[in-house]
């Protein structure tokens, strides 16, 4: 009885072995997925969890004081959020529903992109009489613009797409919205490097995969330009050609969706999170070695 089930045991491993088998050749194993460990160097300071209408925050500009404007990707809207009381002090409409992505300040002055290329000008946002310009540039629901920063320094703001360039190449511009015509330059301040060596080692399905900008700003004391991805959870600061200097890997736990980013006057950073189970965030970031 006991060689009985001794032989049935081994022919069932042989069995087994020949399902696992095609052609005589046996089937790969599945690889674990390489995960990047995340930059010791980029540390949480503080946590503020924002009410479930920024749930989908998308865009931030710090305001002093612990106020935020805020927009998120499906309203019109512009929220300023008091991280001190936790509660949203004013809403500001300046539009119907769509996809709105990035937030920038001139002065008193908000401009909102959604991700078509469409600008909108809000002014006055601290009065109850704001005004709304809207502004078209060439750019393209393919270019999926997401990011809006203020450069002074050039009195202009720049938009970095994460979509696809008409030509299918190998870069994503990055462009610049002149303030005194109101008009987007035709060809882009610089271009990002889909091939830069400094870029996560990762098989992509197509090039334009390799780098999915979500949100672009400047540094209000060096002018350093700093760029987000939200796709895979990382953080650059560019050289003035566009070029990668320095990539930090996010923490996927503690930056579930990175979408927005700001500064203080003096340089502290902000990075705004999606949620998804658990609520949409602000946090209060230091990056060390980074002024």
């Amino acid at each position: 009885m006991l060689s009985a089930v001794l032989s049935f045991s081994l022919l069932s491993c042989e069995q087994l072995k020949a399902y696992a088998t095609e052609d005589g050749k046996p089937k790969k194993e599945k690889k674990n997925k390489r995960v990047e460990p995340a930059s010791q160097a980029v540390q949480v300071v503080q946590k503020w969890e924002v009410p479930p209408i920024l749930q989908e925050v998308s865009g931030i500009v710090y305001m002093g004081n612990g106020r935020f404007a805020c927009v998120q990707d499906e309203a019109g809207v512009i929220f300023i959020y008091d991280t001190k009381t936790r509660q949203i002090e004013r809403q500001i409409t300046f539009g119907a529903a769509g996809d709105y992505e990035g937030l920038t300040l001139v002065d008193n002055t908000a401009y909102v992109v959604r991700s078509d290329g469409r600008l909108f000008e809000v002014s006055n946002i601290q009065e109850a009489n704001s005004k709304v310009t809207e502004h078209a540039t060439p750019l393209t629901p393919e270019h999926n613009v997401e990011g809006l920063a203020y450069d002074p320094q050039g009195k202009r703001l720049l938009l970095a797409i994460k979509g696809e360039e008409a030509n299918g190449s190998d870069y994503k511009g990055v462009y610049a919205f002149n303030l005194d015509t109101k008009q987007l330059v035709a060809e882009p301040v610089f271009k990002l490097n889909l091939n830069d060596q400094l870029l996560a080692k990762q098989k992509a399905k197509t090039l334009a995969k390799n780098w999915q900008p979500s949100e672009i700003a400047v540094h209000p004391v060096s002018g350093q330009i700093f760029l987000l991805e939200a796709t895979n959870p990382q953080l650059f600061l560019l050289n003035p050609n566009g070029s990668i200097k320095n990539r930090f890997k996010l923490s996927d736990a503690a930056f579930y969706k990175p979408e927005g980013i700001a500064f203080s006057p003096t340089g502290d950073l902000y990075i705004s999170n999606e949620g998804k189970k658990d609520p949409g965030n602000i946090l209060h970031v230091k990056v060390e070695g980074v002024e």
